[in-house]
């Protein structure tokens, strides 16, 4: 077996692993904000409660399969069971390529899988599960200690700036305004992204994710014509901003400053 031929193998591997941890993240998705256990009862269908056997359960290929129906009752699986599924896979394989079999891979796994969940839960349900981002504080932290990238001190100076940098915005907000603007698990989650990434990635996240926000924002508030009272969580955007450092923050941040050296000279 040739070494390209090990790569693809193992990328392979990579891809349907995170598939298949994708299938877990779904059972977070849907039980943690009904505050249930994501242990039991096993994977059921929510309308009439069948049981879901392991061959109805392969990630992606069940759903094509059973083309997005219930065995058991025929009422409609939602889409985003495949698309957590292939997102996931998708991720796992892009960190695989990047990093290899690390522990680099692991704490970015662990942390990319996270940022799923919280994404599709905070979209739907507007909130952030302290389960994950205080307890990925916590690890976040840990993994600094044996990181080649990252070291405790900028973890921790990570931790205190993510998180006090929305604390500020949010209290700045309801001083000047008298309403509440930024929810506290906006504040946890981005305490968590600097525990993990170090606090150089906390100022390229508040930008790209405020940028994003705004102008996905402002879209959908012409598009639904309403003001701008229009409730947006910002945690997706959040994550997003998290994703694009951890994949090309460095390159996008030497390609800024080659810009401004361009025009100051």
């Amino acid at each position: 077996m040739t070494l390209l031929t090990l790569h693809n193998y193992f990328s392979a591997l990579a891809f349907v692993f995170g598939t298949i941890v994708g299938s877990f993240l779904n059972v977070c998705i849907c039980r943690m904000p009904k505050e249930e256990s994501i242990v039991s009862p096993p994977s059921h269908c929510p309308n009439c409660n069948y049981r879901i056997r392991w061959y109805d359960n392969i990630p992606i290929v069940s759903y094509l399969l059973l083309r997005g129906k219930c065995r058991g009752c025929g009422a409609g699986i939602s889409l985003q069971y495949p698309l957590v599924e292939l997102l996931n896979g998708i991720l796992t394989l892009l960190l695989f390529l990047r990093f290899g079999p690390t522990l680099s891979f692991v704490a970015l796994f662990l942390f990319s899988s996270g940022l799923v969940v919280i994404t599709f839960i905070d979209i739907e349900h507007q909130i952030i599960p302290d389960e994950i981002s205080l307890s990925g504080i916590v690890l976040g932290f840990v993994f600094s200690f044996f990181l080649p990238w990252q070291s405790w001190l900028n973890s921790l100076i990570g931790i205190l700036l993510g998180g006090g940098s929305l604390l500020l915005v949010a209290y700045v907000y309801h001083w000047l305004t008298g309403k509440e603007g930024m929810g506290g698990g906006d504040i946890k989650l981005l305490a968590m992204m600097g525990a993990f990434l170090g606090w150089k990635a906390i100022p390229f996240i508040i930008f790209t994710s405020s940028l994003f926000g705004s102008v996905v924002g402002i879209s959908m508030m012409l598009i639904q014509k309403k003001d701008s009272k229009l409730a947006i969580p910002f945690g997706p955007y959040l994550a997003f901003g998290a994703l694009l450092y951890v994949f090309y923050g460095r390159q996008l941040i030497n390609w800024y400053l080659s810009l401004s050296t361009l025009g100051g000279g």
